[in-house]
């Protein structure tokens, strides 16, 4: 395999984070591969009123291809990815992913590996553990790498269990160049603001961290944004923005007291998957309140770079005891550890190690241990 890579990329999207929140990772990704002398072509379906909310011109690092949601539009993209080192199927793109999943193991040669990207391990191994008979299933011995982008340990030894070549973690981000500190903005101040979309697999715990913390403090100001939450019953302290765009991640994170992170269930069952908000989070040097998850202390300090809640009850007692000093020292210890160790161009060189590519290569698909 070359050291410089062609790689086909099919996923959800990279350039519209409309109900789509893998967006971030896929562009912190591809971006930090891009830098490093890859060759992405990332391939989306015009799906979901995506392109209609598109927040991403087409970058300079990528070359975006955008098809139709049909049969024969999506076998005329894997024709024109045939030709690739390396090609990638995400799960979650939305469209034929069941053809997909299938078909891009044909294009598999003396020069092209395929890999199988996870961006929802612990979703896609409880459909596959409830139906014997998914058809994903006996394709994950064929791949040849499996990567997700959370799970830990648990994630990749119930791959292995299914016949998984290899299994390795890539792990959220942050892009520097994306989200940084900037001024704060007066219309998303709070003591507390949590930003995500409404999920079956949410939403009970942001009922116990978000809602029932802004019951217990009823004279701090919370604020919420991402969409679905609209017909939903808020207390009085409750502020909702709707979709927030990631455009203005930055002066959100930058403009509360402290950000609250809420895992999905399967992700905190799995543990070891933190989300993208909270690099990014991180990065704007925001005072990051999380719920509790095995594995927060392999990527943050619990107590001095983050601050860890079990209960709606323990982030209103949170609540009432920081300081602006001490949020801020949070903050600015969050800011400097996810500089150090958590950017996209250290995961792009794991990418790398993975593959037996670049600078750093090494001759195998060994993982990187998680």
């Amino acid at each position: 395999m070359p050291a410089r890579l062609e790689i086909a990329f099919f996923a959800s999207s990279l350039v519209s984070s409309y109900w789509n929140g893998a967006a971030t990772y896929y562009r912190g990704m591809v971006k930090a591969l891009s830098d490093l002398g890859h060759r992405i072509t990332f391939f989306e379906p015009d799906a979901y009123e995506r392109q209609s909310h598109r927040d991403l011109p087409d970058p300079d690092w990528a070359r975006v291809v955008v098809y139709r949601p049909t049969l024969d539009d999506v076998h005329r993209s894997l024709s024109r990815a045939a030709r690739a080192d390396l090609v990638i199927k995400a799960s979650g793109v939305g469209v034929f992913d069941e053809v997909l999943e299938r078909e891009v193991l044909s294009l598999k040669g003396p020069g092209t590996r395929v890999i199988f990207w996870d961006v929802d391990a612990p979703a896609t191994l409880e459909r596959v553990r409830c139906n014997p008979q998914d058809p994903f299933r006996p394709l994950i011995p064929k791949y040849d790498l499996v990567l997700t982008y959370g799970g830990g340990q648990p994630v990749v030894d119930r791959y292995r269990a299914l016949g998984a070549r290899e299994c390795v973690p890539i792990y959220n981000a942050l892009d520097p160049a994306t989200h940084h500190p900037v001024a704060a903005q007066p219309r998303f101040r709070s003591q507390l603001s949590f930003l995500g979309n409404r999920l079956p697999d949410r939403e009970a715990r942001v009922e116990e961290y978000f809602l029932k913390a802004a019951r217990l403090f009823p004279g701090g100001d919370f604020l919420l944004a991402g969409s679905g939450w609209g017909d939903k019953q808020f207390p009085p302290n409750v502020r909702y923005l709707g979709h927030l765009g990631t455009a203005q991640h930055n002066a959100f994170n930058c403009s509360a007291g402290a950000v609250l992170n809420i895992c999905r269930d399967s992700m905190a069952e799995n543990g070891f998957s933190p989300a993208t908000r909270v690099f990014e989070a991180a990065g704007a040097g925001a005072c990051i309140v999380t719920d509790c998850w095995t594995g927060i202390e392999q990527f943050f300090a619990p107590g001095r770079e983050i601050l860890v809640a079990d209960s709606g009850e323990a982030v209103a007692r949170l609540l009432g005891e920081l300081t602006p000093e001490r949020c801020a020292a949070i903050g600015v210890n969050a800011y400097h550890r996810v500089m150090a160790q958590h950017t996209y161009a250290h995961r792009a060189r794991q990418f790398e190690e993975v593959l037996g590519v670049g600078h750093k290569a090494t001759p195998t698909l060994a993982g990187v241990a998680p």
